[in-house]
């Protein structure tokens, strides 16, 4: 079996911490042993360029049961957790393409390595092996059936590439379907951030000032969890109804060029390039923490901070510190400026990547079953399976909800009843 991890020593402590992973996921454990009887993936390879997380692990784990072949690779050159890699390696014979810390032409060649395989279906976060597909590889596109998209930042990629009439087959916006994107962006990120930067830093978040760039879904969260961990929080934000939604949200909401020199910790999470540049960087305070939870390391000008900086030297792991020539302030980049929820910390916890991952594994059945009848576009997870996933983690949550009596049936459904 071809691969490329860090360590096959690691993967005894790899599977200790996937097997503690799946404790916390019973959607996708039950979805495991549906397709461990049905089979419905058999014959079917499935490229993933996904962060190799003990989360992650389950979900390979559970497409490989359900008769895939599945490869896996990393979607960030930081977001590898090595052991886990090694363990499904040697533990689930899954080939994976990852190391924690490759630098980018390793990370392009394991992307390279996946499409090798002449997938069927690919998963992504971020598109990077749909991109590929669209340029350097075209000719492993004959293959492919379908796509699904597990991030907000490949979303926007693919239905810009679907809008140019480029897309060359179907995608499944996994990160659209409401029992993703309300539960992970929200609560995962809300919590994976802060993990990641009091990890990194040990400073403290009670009475510092917090800025958040973006108050999407992943914004809302770690704004949220700032706040509750005493953090005076500050959003930034160039969508007027987002930003409107955060001021009833009790939140300061001003430009980054103002909150920039307030700010004690700055987290962008937009999706967008630039968002906190240079002439921001010569407005902060000495000693101010800076760090993206957005997919890509192009939210933060790291090139311009560069320039203005006397050099860089690494502190504390994961941690950066820049002296700027004028003033002799210094400024910390986490993370190299990449997830810093992922980068310094172990990424979502479990119990939401539940949902996220049964999405996930439900859209390439649904792909399977119905891939070769769809259009070239970007598709929403189908409602039916976002609401069977909610029940089921209701379900295992020992939850019970009402249903609609066959009077309120008729009511919802009818127009004659008024006033």
């Amino acid at each position: 079996m071809d691969f490329h991890v860090k360590d096959m020593g690691l993967s005894a402590r790899g599977k200790k911490r996937i097997e503690w992973a799946e404790l916390d996921m019973p959607v996708l454990r039950k979805v495991k042993e549906n397709f461990s009887r049905k089979k419905p993936l058999k014959g079917t390879k499935v490229a993933a360029c996904l962060h190799v997380t003990t989360e992650t692990a389950n979900l390979a784990i559970t497409l490989k049961a359900g008769g895939a072949d599945v490869t896996l690779c990393a979607s960030n050159p930081l977001s590898t957790q090595d052991d886990v890699a090694a363990s499904l390696v040697k533990d689930f014979k899954i080939p994976v393409f990852a190391i924690k810390g490759e630098d980018n032409k390793t990370y392009y060649k394991h992307l390279n390595a996946t499409l090798d395989k002449r997938p069927n279906i690919t998963m992504d976060d971020g598109a990077d092996l749909v991109s590929l597909l669209h340029s350097d590889r075209k000719g492993a596109v004959d293959k492919v059936i379908g796509s699904t998209e597990e991030t907000t930042t490949g979303v926007i990629r693919l239905k810009s590439l679907a809008a140019s009439k480029l897309l060359k087959f179907p995608v499944i916006a996994v990160n659209d379907a409401c029992t993703k994107h309300f539960f992970d962006n929200r609560y995962g990120t809300g919590q994976s951030t802060l993990d990641g930067i009091m990890r990194a830093t040990n400073r403290l978040f009670a009475g510092s000032t917090f800025v958040v760039c973006g108050y999407g879904w992943c914004g809302k969260g770690v704004a949220m969890r700032a706040r509750g961990m005493g953090a005076n929080v500050i959003v930034t934000e160039i969508d007027p109804l987002k930003a409107l939604e955060a001021v009833m949200d009790g939140f300061r909401v001003m430009p980054i060029a103002d909150a920039a020199r307030e700010g004690d910790i700055f987290c962008t999470v937009t999706g967008n390039l630039n968002v906190i540049r240079k002439e921001h960087f010569l407005k902060m305070k000495d000693g101010a923490l800076v760090c993206n939870s957005g997919h890509f390391n192009v939210e933060l000008d790291l090139e311009g901070l560069k320039s203005i900086s006397n050099g860089k030297k690494v502190v504390r792991d994961f941690v950066e510190e820049y002296e700027l020539k004028k003033g002799g302030n210094k400024i910390y980049v986490l993370g190299e400026g990449r997830l810093v929820n992922l980068a310094s910390a172990e990424g979502h916890p479990a119990s939401v990547m539940d949902m996220s991952f049964a999405n996930q594994a439900l859209a390439a059945d649904f792909l399977v079953k119905k891939g070769k009848s769809l259009n070239n576009q970007v598709y929403t997870v189908p409602q039916e399976i976002d609401n069977e996933i909610a029940r089921l983690k209701l379900a295992c949550l020992g939850m019970k909800i009402d249903i609609l009596t066959a009077e309120q049936r008729k009511y919802l459904s009818s127009w004659e009843m008024g006033t």
